[in-house]
């Protein structure tokens, strides 16, 4: 990494898949993370609270919060982004929403064994989150040539160079916040990537009963 982009105070929740937290400072960084698919409320206080131990500082020590705003379930995701919000917003610093595909596509870009990526996710219901990504532009981040989106599994059709993640690297999408913030690049806008309605609906009106 860049002198540049020095990691400074950095923290990610992520609780797209499982759930995931890292916090990168003084050019290390420090991750915990559970694969229980149902319990991040539960799990996400502890980890917070783990990855500052293992890095030997405090809340105060975080200067910035990333958020990974999905793609993912509805019931999940707002987990993690409720948490970055809160955290970011009890420290008075500034939220920073990326995106989870973009951390998986990272990790396998930097590995260099292929020149483009496409992050494949389960999206339950029998469909999947699709992202594609060409390479890696001259700060070191993921360039997305295939927004997400939603794909039938019974229709996908599967490429040589794709991923299926079992978790959203948080420790990346540090890196990813640094290497922005160093670059001048912006960030993903501040609302989460359901990409579908949530299972669970706004009872209607009630119906009107005829005598």
């Amino acid at each position: 990494m860049s002198e540049s982009a020095e990691l400074r105070g950095i923290l990610a929740i992520d609780t797209a898949l499982g759930t995931s937290v890292a916090f990168g400072a003084g050019g290390q960084v420090f991750e915990a993370s559970s694969d229980d698919a149902l319990g991040h409320a539960e799990r996400i206080g502890s980890l917070i609270s783990q990855v500052l131990n293992d890095a030997g500082v405090g809340p105060d020590a975080v200067s910035t919060v990333v958020a990974g705003i999905g793609p993912g379930p509805f019931t999940g995701l707002r987990v993690g982004i409720a948490a970055a919000h809160a955290f970011a917003l009890g420290r008075g610093v500034p939220l920073l929403p990326l995106q989870g595909h973009e951390a998986v596509a990272l990790e396998v870009l930097e590995q260099g064994a292929a020149a483009g990526v496409r992050v494949v996710q389960d999206a339950r219901r029998r469909e999947l989150f699709v992202t594609e990504y060409s390479g890696l532009d001259w700060a070191g981040v993921p360039v997305r040539s295939g927004d997400p989106h939603l794909v039938p599994r019974a229709e996908y059709v599967g490429v040589p160079h794709e991923v299926w993640p079992e978790r959203i690297p948080a420790t990346r999408l540090v890196e990813l916040a640094a290497r922005r913030l160093a670059a001048g690049h912006g960030f993903e806008p501040n609302q989460a990537l359901y990409l579908r309605a949530p299972d669970v609906k706004q009872p209607g009106a009630p119906k009107r009963v005829s005598t």
